[in-house]
C-alpha cells in the first residue's frame, strides 16, 4: 500500500512540474493543480495509512487514526482551489490583454532573444 501511494505521489510530482514547465499558461495550471494533488497525499499519507480505524478516540476503539492530517489536507484543498481559481483569472486577463497564452509574452512565431 505504501508503495503505491509513494508512486502516485512520485507521478503526480514528475507530471506537475513537467507541465509547471511548459511555454502555455493551460499546462501550467494543469501543473499546478497535479503538484496540489501531489502535496495532499503527501499531507494524507504522513498521518500513517490506517484501514478501519475511526478518526475520533472512542474508548471501546482498539486504535484511532490521527485526524491532524486529514484537517491539513481539507485545509490544503480550500487553498489549492483558491489558487487555481485566482491563476485561471490571472492567465485569462493575461491572454485577453496581450492575445496570447505563450507565459514568457512571445508570440508564436517569434525568435527568443
Amino acid at each position: 500500500m505504501e508503495l503505491l501511494v509513494a508512486s502516485a505521489i512520485a507521478v503526480l510530482t514528475a507530471a506537475g512540474v513537467y507541465l509547471v514547465l511548459r511555454g502555455r499558461t493551460f499546462p501550467v495550471v494543469l501543473g499546478l493543480a497535479f503538484l496540489s494533488y501531489a502535496i495532499n497525499l503527501f499531507l494524507f499519507a504522513m498521518g500513517r495509512l490506517m484501514v478501519n480505524r475511526p478518526p475520533i478516540y472512542d474508548k471501546a476503539a482498539e486504535a484511532y487514526t490521527d485526524p491532524l492530517p486529514q484537517a491539513l489536507v481539507l485545509t490544503a484543498i480550500v487553498i489549492a482551489f483558491g489558487m487555481t481559481a485566482f491563476v485561471v483569472v490571472l492567465a485569462l486577463r493575461t491572454f485577453l490583454e496581450i492575445g496570447s497564452d505563450q507565459v514568457d509574452g512571445r508570440e508564436d512565431g517569434e525568435a527568443r532573444p
